[in-house]
């Protein structure tokens, strides 16, 4: 089934009415219909269980090595070794591919020309911004589930015979792994905002990795001899959001757990909103 079809589905007519469950499920098809979400999606899988493998193998070394255990006290992800720590460590490479999908569930179209068939199937436009949210915080959040289950298995052995076994019952554990899944929802949120207000793949991508990446290393190369530079860097998007994933204590200079995903989400709502405003106002 083509996309014209399925966004033929919601063409006007007399005797038919656009709603929201129908926007919703043309979106839905749309995105997996695409060859990209499938390759993404196990792509994604085994990042975070191969490199929660890698993580588990990391921490198990340090257990007997003091210079190693000092080396990692220096990184505030790694300065408390745990179970959360190797399952979640995945995340880092999995918010590229959810931010690159997401990016691509809205340029894809403007690329080929489809948007406008979309927008001649529901005139209002938002409701098609909207559904596309819905679909993506909905996908991100299943992928990140299954990324999660599949790292816990692959390290629960290694993780028990090291004594860094994952505790269900540890708050900050469960803060930790419900945390990624959040995180890589809001950062999905984020970059299909940056999409929408770009309507280019290149540019979109572009700008969105930009942000995740280029910027926060930037920013940290300059904290070093500069005072302003940490306090920006502290509330970068992903340097804030990040904390809810993190566990032990908060270093000097970054955001709690829950302010830091303050911050995060008041970006993805800012760039949304704008996006929203953007599809209103500009031509297809």
């Amino acid at each position: 089934m083509s996309a014209a079809t399925l966004v033929a589905d919601l063409a006007p007519a007399r005797d038919t009415h656009v709603t929201v469950a129908r926007v919703l499920r043309s979106e839905w098809l749309k995105l997996w219909s695409l060859r990209s979400t499938w390759w993404g999606i196990v792509l994604t899988v085994l990042l975070m269980a191969g490199l929660a493998v890698v993580m588990a193998a990391t921490l198990g070394s340090a257990t007997t090595s003091p210079d190693m255990q000092e080396t990692m006290s220096a990184d505030p992800r790694l300065a408390v070794p745990s179970g959360a720590v190797a399952v979640t460590f995945g995340y880092g490479f999995a918010q590229l591919i959810v931010a690159v999908l997401a990016v691509l569930t809205v340029t894809g179209e403007h690329s080929t020309g489809m948007i406008r068939a979309t927008f001649a199937a529901v005139p209002r436009r938002l409701p098609v911004l909207w559904a596309k949210l819905v679909v993506v915080a909905a996908t991100t959040a299943l992928l990140a589930v299954v990324g999660l289950a599949a790292a816990w298995l692959a390290t629960a052995s290694a993780l028990s015979a090291d004594g860094l076994s994952l505790d269900f019952s540890d708050g900050e554990h469960l803060r930790a792994l419900g945390g990624t899944a959040v995180y890589l929802v809001t950062v999905a949120a984020l970059a299909l905002g940056i999409g929408a207000l770009l309507r280019s793949t290149a540019a979109g991508i572009a700008t969105t990795l930009g942000l995740l990446m280029v910027v926060p290393l930037l920013f940290q190369g300059l904290a070093g001899s500069a005072a302003w530079a940490q306090d920006v860097y502290a509330y970068l998007p992903t340097v804030a959001g990040e904390r809810l994933i993190a566990t032990g204590p908060t270093p000097d200079g970054l955001l709690a757990p829950g302010a830091g995903f303050a911050v995060l989400a008041g970006y993805a709502v800012a760039v949304l909103a704008a996006a929203g405003v953007a599809v209103r106002r500009r031509d297809a």
